[in-house]
């Protein structure tokens, strides 16, 4: 007996929209960056605030736009992540920025990329409803992440950039929500 696609889909969603929902607030994130051809490690502290976006808001919209979605495929849900981030050690140094999320599908669409201005896209999966798997995919490089939440105050985050099929950095993250 197979499972329909479209319930396949309805049951992502939902999962994506609730992981969205529930990674919803501030977040103090500590993360490590190896890259592993120099041995080289870089230290971040960063300010998250992570705010949902529902269908059809203002953010999602011009998202859309930007990835040329026809009006008739909606983004379903979506998250507008900012940051105040520190360089720690010999580089060190301030950069604050934003990054707006939207799901349409499999697909997660973003308006810029980790090392990119410009928007891309990312296939993702959702194993269990708390952990959401990316993989994307440009400059010649391959960007898997894993996001997990433990509990309702922590979040671990791996990111393994890989070029030409050779792993080349490994950033490790750990966010505690900011209780008020």
């Amino acid at each position: 007996m197979s499972i329909p696609l479209q319930s396949i889909y309805t049951t992502q969603a939902g999962l994506v929209e609730e992981f969205f929902r529930r990674s919803e607030g501030n977040w103090h994130s500590q993360r490590r960056y190896y890259t592993l051809n120099s041995g080289e490690s870089q230290e971040v502290l960063s300010s998250l605030t992570i705010t949902f976006l529902e269908q059809g808001c203002p953010e999602l919209l011009k998202l859309a736009q930007t990835h040329d979605l026809p009006p008739s495929s909606p983004l379903l849900c979506g998250a507008l992540t900012s940051w105040d981030s520190n360089y720690i050690g010999p580089s060190s140094k301030q950069v604050s920025g934003s990054t707006i999320f939207g799901v349409l599908g499999s697909t997660l669409y973003r308006d810029r990329g980790f090392a990119t201005p410009n928007p891309v896209t990312a296939q993702f999966s959702l194993p269990n409803a708390n952990t959401l798997v990316l993989r994307t995919q440009y400059n010649n490089s391959d960007f898997e992440e894993e996001i997990k939440l433990i509990g309702s105050n922590y979040r671990t985050r791996q990111t393994i950039i890989s070029k030409n099929n050779q792993e080349v950095v490994i950033g490790q993250y750990l966010e505690s929500r900011v209780v008020k």
